[in-house]
Formats: structure tokens, C-alpha cells, sequence
């Protein structure tokens, strides 16, 4: 008997499993926890540059350096910026860590204040995920106006790092957008 193969974006479409099972399980789902919302963030922060293999690699470890993502406690570890940046298991970024410890500290002073992150970020798109249709990888866009808004709005409350191609990943990772490819078997019909 044959096994049937799902028919993924084309860019999960490889032999890496952890690439495939972040495409399947959690990449363009909507995102509604503060600490894992961070996380996403962090890491698209972290992915500037780079590849998003490289960042699934070094994932385990950036939990493990990153108190798992924990705002309240990443805030506080700008005295630890050191020993960050000789951790050969993370990207050794200065200006990435630190921007990741400064929105910490704009996270739980949100969450402080009242409003969580996540209900700060999905007003912005008015709580409903945005839908694409894109029929190849290179139809979709690397930013969009939604993205340099919401670029624009973190960056007005501080945070660093938030330019509008790092959101724009940020919201397709958190599900705020919903760019599976069309013939996708994740696609929104």
C-alpha cells in the first residue's frame, strides 16, 4: 500500500522533518499565547539573515538561554548579555539580543498595563487572521502595507528589531497571515 505524501508549501517541501513538522503544526496558525507570540517573534528577529533551518536548529537552545521565552524574565537580562554572546549553541547577535531583551521589557510592561500582547497585536489586523492565496512561494511578497503599518506601531511603542520584512515573517509565524501556499494541503479554501 502506498503512503499518501501531503502536498506542502514548496518551501516545506524537504527532507528536513523539524522543517516540515514547524510547517505542519505550527507555521500561519493563529497565535494567541503572550510567551509563545515572543518567542515567535524573537526568533524571526534572530532569522534576519539567516536561514529559518539554522533558527530551528538553534531552537531548543535559545528556550534554554531564553528562560523558554518568558518575557518577564528575558527583561531583566541585559546583565547577562555576556555570557549570550559567547553561548556558541545561539546566534551571538549584540544588537538582535538586545533588542529581544528591550521587547521584553515592552511586553511585560504591556501585560503590566493591562493589555496583553496578544490582544495589542491582533487588534491591529481587527482579530482576523489575513488570507492569501498565492499559488508559488515566489508570489508571496516579502512585506506589505499591513506589515509596514504594524512596523511602524511597534516601533512607536519601542520596540527594536520590528522592521517590516522581521513583522511581516513575525505575522505569517503567528497566523496573523495565512500565506499557505493554494494547493497547500493547510491552504484556506
Amino acid at each position: 500500500m502506498q503512503k499518501t505524501q501531503l502536498k506542502r508549501c514548496s518551501w516545506a517541501e524537504s527532507a528536513d522533518h523539524s522543517l516540515q513538522s514547524y510547517h505542519d503544526h505550527e507555521w500561519g496558525r493563529p497565535c494567541h499565547n503572550d510567551q509563545h507570540l515572543f518567542e515567535l517573534l524573537s526568533l524571526e528577529i534572530m532569522q534576519a539573515g539567516l536561514s529559518w533551518q539554522t533558527i530551528l536548529k538553534k531552537r531548543s537552545a535559545f528556550r534554554q538561554a531564553l528562560a523558554d521565552f518568558d518575557f518577564y524574565q528575558v527583561q531583566s537580562m541585559e546583565p547577562q548579555l555576556p555570557q549570550l554572546l559567547n553561548n556558541s549553541a545561539i546566534v551571538r547577535n549584540q544588537a538582535k539580543l538586545s533588542a529581544i531583551i528591550n521587547n521584553a521589557r515592552i511586553v511585560a510592561n504591556l501585560n503590566r498595563s493591562g493589555q496583553t500582547f496578544n490582544n495589542y497585536l491582533w487588534q491591529m489586523i481587527d482579530y482576523q487572521p489575513i488570507i492569501h492565496h498565492y499559488q508559488t512561494a515566489a508570489a508571496v511578497p516579502a512585506t506589505d502595507t499591513s506589515a509596514i503599518q504594524i512596523s511602524q506601531t511597534l516601533k512607536k511603542a519601542g520596540f527594536k528589531f520590528t522592521g517590516p520584512v522581521v513583522v511581516y515573517s513575525f505575522m505569517q509565524a503567528a497566523g496573523l497571515v495565512n500565506d499557505h501556499q493554494a494547493d497547500c494541503f493547510l491552504a484556506v479554501k
